[in-house]
């Protein structure tokens, strides 16, 4: 599933193209992807001007002229391709219709941006803007990593008494939003912290340094467009680079990159999730 490093160059890889822009037309090619969509999403969507492109923790929110907001995610396999962009970023023409084009937006500008998700686990919703907040996928969502909320103080306030593994702590949408395995995995090396390692066992300097390094792996992955390991593709249709700088993830059994370390990676299941680590660097 694209994580806050994919969503967030999606996201910048649309606004060039939709954000002032109208959407002349849209077509909804089915009644649901993972949930069923709105009441009369298409006209509601239809001659409707956008006002702005934001991202909260995995979901892209276009604020729209008529006072609502459309939500996207994008699920497993989901993809928000751009064609025909008026502006020249975009070098590609208007493709044929595919099977998993879900929503196409038809914009005034020329462009089109289409939703295609062939394993259908993606999502759509329209809700007022003013209650955008409120909504149930993002009411109960932690700071964002990238954002002034997310800091040293915070985190070991939040962190404070906890039992659970740090790697649960991180991934808890709750503590801090839009982190998911990849960067997490990443984050707990660069900070030569283990998986394993209960949060009321670290000290609380440590746990304060998780706070800058994993802004640094988050920013490090949206200059490299993302991580491309199976469905993501950016808005011009490109993959992603990150993964091929990952310290640790899916590297079991691959020698440490880390300098002077003779240990290889290391896998552990989680929660149903595998975490890869350096048994020698990270304690």
């Amino acid at each position: 599933m694209p994580e806050l490093p994919e969503v967030e160059t999606v996201r910048r890889g649309l606004a060039p193209v939709m954000e002032g822009a109208i959407i002349a037309r849209a077509e909804v090619n089915r009644p649901d992807l993972r949930w069923p969509f709105p009441r009369d999403m298409g006209a509601r969507l239809a001659r409707q001007t956008v006002l702005g492109l934001r991202r909260r923790s995995k979901y892209i929110l276009a604020d729209l002229a008529s006072d609502e907001t459309l939500l996207i995610h994008l699920g497993m396999s989901g993809r928000m391709l751009v064609s025909g962009d008026p502006l020249g970023v975009f070098a590609h023409d208007h493709p044929a219709p595919e099977k998993h084009d879900h929503v196409v937006l038809h914009m005034d500008n020329g462009a089109r941006i289409t939703f295609n998700d062939p394993r259908r686990f993606g999502a759509m919703d329209l809700m007022p803007t003013s209650e955008a907040a409120t909504h149930p996928l993002l009411a109960r969502l932690g700071p964002e990593p990238l954002g002034n909320q997310f800091n040293e103080e915070y985190l070991v306030t939040a962190l404070k008494g906890r039992t659970m593994p740090v790697k649960s702590a991180l991934l808890d949408q709750r503590i801090v939003a839009g982190l998911g395995n990849i960067y997490v995995c990443e984050a707990l090396f660069r900070a030569g912290i283990s998986p394993r390692r209960r949060v009321n066992r670290i000290a609380a300097r440590r746990i304060a340094l998780l706070v800058p390094i994993v802004r640094d792996v988050l920013r490090d992955a949206i200059a490299a467009g993302g991580s491309s390991l199976r469905d993501f593709r950016q808005a011009d249709g490109e993959l992603g680079y990150f993964q091929h700088r990952f310290d640790v993830y899916d590297r079991e059994g691959l020698a440490c990159r880390a300098p002077g370390c003779t240990a290889k990676v290391a896998r552990i299941v989680q929660s149903g999730r595998s975490s890869f680590f350096c048994p020698q660097c990270q304690r």
